[in-house]
């Protein structure tokens, strides 16, 4: 299929969910690592025993930036066996529209991921470009994690 029949179904398809994940659980293990591999070892994050005695929360919470890392993993476009486009090359992360942590997702919290088509164009004959509204769930909890647009390329 062209890039320009793939943009013209993808705008007939703006508004439509297109992802939602099973649920993972976002482990004292995983937020440890992810300090790790960020240099970001704030106490809120890394010191269970300090974040039960003084964080809001009760317990340590997992970084924004982890949470926000978490969706090409959970929405599925990392997943090269599937790719979301017949024909397709190359996928990449051209960014972030706007990006909101509206509730703290504590250790041992499970979080899915939900998005929908926002706005596609075309950048060239082989490349179009997705915007997508996501939402990371937390399991029980009314308000979000995070609420993002992202922006993902797609070359052919």
């Amino acid at each position: 299929m062209a890039v320009d029949d793939m943009v013209k179904d993808i705008t007939n398809r703006l508004g439509e969910e297109t992802d939602l994940s099973d649920w993972l659980e976002v482990d004292q293990a995983m937020i440890n690592a992810f300090a790790g591999a960020t240099q970001d070892h704030q106490w809120i994050h890394v010191d269970v025993d300090r974040a039960a005695k003084e964080s809001p929360f009760g317990q340590t919470v997992a970084h924004g930036f982890l949470t926000l890392s978490l969706i090409p993993g959970l929405s599925g476009n990392v997943d090269a066996t599937a790719p979301p486009y017949h024909g397709l090359k190359l996928s990449v992360n051209y960014g972030l529209n706007r990006v909101r942590f509206p509730n703290p997702v504590v250790a041992g919290s499970k979080v899915r991921c939900r998005s929908k088509l926002v706005g596609v164009e075309k950048i060239s004959d082989e490349c179009f470009q997705v915007v997508k509204g996501v939402t990371i769930e937390i399991d029980g909890q009314e308000k979000p994690a995070c609420a993002a647009e992202t922006v993902s390329r797609y070359y052919f």
